[in-house]
């Protein structure tokens, strides 16, 4: 519980209150059962894709172990988000903001492991003959630790200035399915512009470049396929564009949705009723 001290402020625990989604609160026990079938299934076809990977010595290419990278940066960003959120939904559990690492890392590393698949079918078929050369398992090693480490370096900072930046906070109801970084941010009362700015910027890095990226990759692909005699190589990528746009569409639909919604809760009302305010308690996080 929050601890009230005398100057009318509350210490804050370290421990965040998520409601759901606004306005669904009454049936979020019903929305939880297709997202905890859909959990199940992704968590079935992904490992299913990293037994036959493994135990396959045929598919210890390239290409096969960025898909089985995926499959398992999939099971692992799924499992960040729907356990907790099926915890929302049926027993009202809260959630600790540190969760946020984890999400917005493994999103970052889909992200560029989309990328670095595009790049080995824009190999594969723009230069056939030079794609065992290219991509060999140093280059595969180093693309890997690349994706890895760049998402884990960004999104620290974020974690250092919410610590550093986000003492006061106007509550510690979060209407929210999730910990996400601009949700956090909203509650504090001070200037956040810098996290603000830095998590933008991370989002664009991330997201934003990979995009723009993939995008000019396969536009390059399509031109080299329509002089190609054989129209039919360019079926090897389709899954991938499959997956590209599932992965980025929902990005860049939900994500101005979530801006609003957080910009909308950010304005002032009138009349204006006082609320409490809560410090983190910085002694209990440990």
């Amino acid at each position: 519980m929050a601890l009230p001290i005398t100057n009318g402020t509350l210490f804050m625990p370290f421990v965040l209150t998520f409601i759901g989604i606004p306005g669904l609160e009454s049936v979020q026990c019903w929305i939880g059962i297709p997202f905890c079938a859909m959990y199940i299934i992704a968590l079935i076809g992904n490992s299913l894709v990293l037994i036959i990977i493994k135990s396959e010595p045929s598919l210890q290419e390239p290409m096969y172990i960025f898909l089985a990278m995926l499959g398992a940066t999939d099971i692992s960003l799924s499992t960040s988000i729907v356990p907790k959120m099926l915890g929302i939904f049926w027993f009202h559990l809260p959630e600790i903001y540190f969760d946020m690492w984890l999400i917005h890392t493994f999103q970052g590393i889909e992200s560029g492991i989309l990328l670095a698949m595009a790049l080995g079918c824009y190999v594969v078929i723009c230069y056939p003959l030079r794609h065992a050369m290219v991509f060999t398992r140093q280059l595969v090693t180093y693309i890997v630790v690349g994706v890895t480490l760049r998402p884990v370096i960004l999104v620290i900072p974020c974690l250092l200035l919410i610590k550093c930046c986000l003492k006061i906070c106007r509550t510690k109801l979060i209407s929210h399915t999730y910990c996400e970084h601009m949700a956090l941010v909203n509650l504090a009362t001070e200037d956040v512009y810098i996290n603000k700015f830095y998590g933008i910027l991370g989002a664009f890095i991330v997201g934003g470049l990979d995009f723009i990226f993939i995008t000019l990759t396969y536009i390059q692909i399509f031109i080299t396929v329509f002089h190609l005699p054989l129209k039919g190589v360019f079926n090897t990528c389709i899954p991938h564009i499959c997956v590209f746009f599932q992965f980025y569409l929902l990005i860049w639909i939900l994500y101005p949705i979530i801006c609003t919604h957080h910009l909308v809760q950010s304005l002032p009302t009138s009349p204006t009723i006082p609320q409490p305010l809560y410090l983190w308690d910085k002694d209990q996080a440990h």
